[in-house]
Order: structure tokens, then C-alpha cells, then sequence
């Protein structure tokens, strides 16, 4: 399974990611947690907060792995450089192992424009075209609120591409964005997972988001849980601290 998970921030994204990382570690399969949100806080998702992190350095950052693997200089003007560069053992060879999880963590590219291609966004971009077709294990992608690091030709390799919304028409407002970027590049299996819902809230929830979004079927519902709320607060992983949030996580 490749699985990437996105939406408004605030929503809970990266606490389901890191949750889905760990209940399919604990099922037995190899993980690959990837962290593709410039605002990086899988780790903190996965484990809780911890001194790891301080170990973990965004691929985009390291200067020397991205010249010697693209061939370009950075810094300069005018370079050229490999559009394909070797990233078969970038996973093995910079990320961190904990709990039976690999985590990477990609990293924003600071270019100003869009559709920038540089010797960072193409290591980025060949990486994720491995992790998506090349890799065995069940690979879960903390995307941002957007589809940076999947381009036209990986998003087809997409088993599941996860929007998380929370009661509220600017949470759905977001979905719906994020289903148009998904359609523009292909991605067909778009799914919604509608986190922190009260009792008695759900019909009319459902509702509302049958008529904005009809065509991304509704997958799991997560209730609103105030240990999930603390866990963030102490630095704890939630899926450490709440078995009913276990539980309806393996419901999706």
C-alpha cells in the first residue's frame, strides 16, 4: 500500500499518519513513513517527542548528498544537472529507524515561482517515483495541504490518497481544492476521513460534504478525543495513549 495523507492544517493529518505508520508496523508489515510537509512533525506523530528528532535532517537540506547525486553545484547560476538522479538507497542510507519505522523527511524547496525545477526538487522528485514504484514496504506519505511532491508521473501509483476534514466549511473548502489539484494530475483514488466529530453531529456532517464533494466517498470517521488533545500538548504519540483512537484508525 502507498498511502498519502493531506488536508487543511490543523485537522489532524499528521496524527492519522503517524497512527497509520505504527498500526501497520504493528501488523507486521515493513513501514515507510514519509514526512513531505515542509512544517515537519511526523516524527513527533509516530514516536512522540523525542531526542531522535534531533537526529533527523530534511533530504532537501543536505547539500552534499543532493551535488554528489544530481551533479550540480549549488549556489551557482546556470548548472547543469540530473534530472534522474540515483535514489534507489537514499532511504537506507539517510533515514531514521525507530520502532520498527523507517521515517524520511523531504523537506520544502525554497524557489520562488512555480514549477521550478532544481537540482533539490529533482532529487525530491525522482526519490518519491521510487518510494512509490520501486519500494516493497507500505509507504505513508505526510503530504502539506497540497501535491508538491507528486508529479504526473507517480500519482497513478497512489493507493490511497487520504483527505482529512474536520466539522467546518473551511476544513471542506480545502478538500475541495485539494480534489481539484488531485484530479489535474490523476490521482482517482481520493478518499475523505472526517476527524474530531462530536455525538450526534454526523448526519448532518455527512450532509454537508455529500453536497460539496458528491464524488470522494467518506471512509472512517474519528471522534473528537481529548486524549488525542493531550498527547499533542505533552509531546505523546496519540496512538500510544488512547485505544479507541487505535480503533477506529484500524477501521479505515
Amino acid at each position: 500500500m502507498k498511502i498519502a495523507v493531506t488536508g487543511k492544517g490543523g485537522v489532524g493529518k499528521t496524527t492519522i499518519a503517524g497512527a497509520l505508520a505504527r498500526l501497520y508496523n504493528d501488523k507486521g508489515y515493513k513501514v515507510l513513513a514519509v514526512d513531505a510537509d515542509p512544517d515537519a512533525n511526523l516524527a513527533s506523530a509516530i514516536i512522540g517527542a523525542s531526542r531522535l528528532r534531533e537526529k533527523i535532517v530534511p533530504i532537501s537540506y543536505m547539500k552534499k548528498l543532493i551535488e554528489e547525486r544530481t551533479g550540480a553545484k549549488l549556489g551557482t547560476m546556470g548548472s547543469f544537472f540530473k534530472i534522474n538522479p540515483k535514489v534507489d538507497d537514499i532511504p537506507e542510507k539517510v533515514g531514521v529507524k525507530f520502532l520498527g519505522i523507517r521515517l524520511l523527511v523531504l523537506g520544502g524547496v525554497e524557489k520562488g515561482g512555480s514549477g521550478c525545477i532544481c537540482p533539490e526538487s529533482a532529487l525530491l522528485r525522482s526519490l518519491m517515483r521510487n518510494l512509490l514504484f520501486e519500494r516493497d514496504e507500505v509507504v505513508v506519505m505526510d503530504m502539506e495541504a497540497g501535491i508538491e511532491h507528486l508529479g504526473r508521473g507517480t500519482a497513478e501509483s497512489v493507493d490511497a490518497f487520504i483527505v482529512v476534514v474536520e466539522p467546518g466549511l473551511r476544513s471542506i473548502e480545502t478538500a475541495k481544492s485539494i480534489r481539484s489539484l488531485a484530479k489535474d494530475i490523476g490521482i482517482k483514488k481520493v478518499f475523505l476521513v472526517v476527524n474530531k466529530v462530536r455525538d450526534g453531529e454526523k448526519k448532518r456532517i455527512e450532509e454537508k460534504i455529500k453536497k460539496e464533494i458528491p464524488d470522494v466517498p467518506i471512509v472512517g470517521w474519528l471522534s473528537e478525543n481529548s486524549k488525542v488533545r493531550l498527547a499533542d500538548i505533552e509531546g505523546k504519540s496519540a496512538y500510544d495513549l488512547d485505544k479507541l483512537f487505535v480503533k477506529e484508525i484500524d477501521s479505515l
